[in-house]
């Protein structure tokens, strides 16, 4: 078995494949806890691509953690290439899941949710996705205040936590309507961390602090959650 494997995770409105990468423990992944760690949600969140593209480079070099993990660097890369919250639809992907709150009302115009819930190509394979795999923990990557934000029962919170500094929030402090935090972790009962990095930060930084204290979040997943 491969410890890296790379697919076709989607393809956004105007077919744009959006990239993800499998990544194997060294004894094999039956029975091993699986992680989702997604970057790029919002295109105009540089931070969390920083980060998730930073495990990658990290990750193709060496992977030896005791579990199973999916990465998706660029789930939004529409966004990512015009720098704008939303896909090319300027629907915000974390206002388009098909939770029970969802709302046809955008809070501002920034978080537009879409003619209807899972309206967007780039929600329809996360969720396809999920129906099709046994997940235990999803670490969506953004930033905003440093936070980190619970949907679910997460201990490897603390573990970042401590590395960071940042602060452990089970209520991000605003309604989310069709966000992957509730329909993940609240709906799915899929433990979802939405990790906020701290906004305009160096990528320096990212790259000394917040990879390394993401790691050290997983370490503890394969410790925690293995079967």
């Amino acid at each position: 078995m491969l410890s890296m494997e790379m697919f076709k995770f989607g393809e956004t409105k105007l077919g744009l494949p959006i990239h993800a990468y499998r990544f194997n423990p060294p004894a094999g992944g039956k029975n091993k806890a699986h992680v989702l760690v997604i970057g790029g949600v919002h295109g105009d969140e540089p931070e969390g691509v920083v980060a998730s593209r930073c495990l990658l480079e990290i990750f193709r070099e060496k992977y030896d953690l005791d579990l199973q993990l999916t990465l998706v660097p660029e789930f939004n890369p529409e966004g990512v290439l015009l720098k704008t919250r939303g896909n090319s639809n300027k629907v915000d992907l974390n206002r388009n899941l098909p939770t029970k709150d969802w709302s046809p009302v955008a809070a501002t115009v920034r978080y537009q949710p879409g003619p209807s819930p899972l309206s967007e190509n780039e929600n329809k394979a996360l969720v396809q996705w999920l129906e099709a795999n046994s997940v235990q923990l999803i670490i969506s990557l953004h930033s905003w205040k440093p936070m980190l934000n619970t949907n679910g029962d997460i201990p490897e919170a603390a573990v970042i936590a401590k590395l960071t500094g940042y602060v452990i929030e089970p209520d991000i402090g605003y309604p989310t309507p069709g966000s992957l935090g509730t329909y993940a972790g609240f709906e799915k009962k899929i433990p979802t961390l939405t990790y906020e990095i701290e906004r305009d930060i160096s990528f320096d930084q990212i790259i000394k602090t917040q990879v390394p204290a993401i790691i050290a979040g997983l370490k503890e997943t394969a410790r925690l959650r293995n079967k």
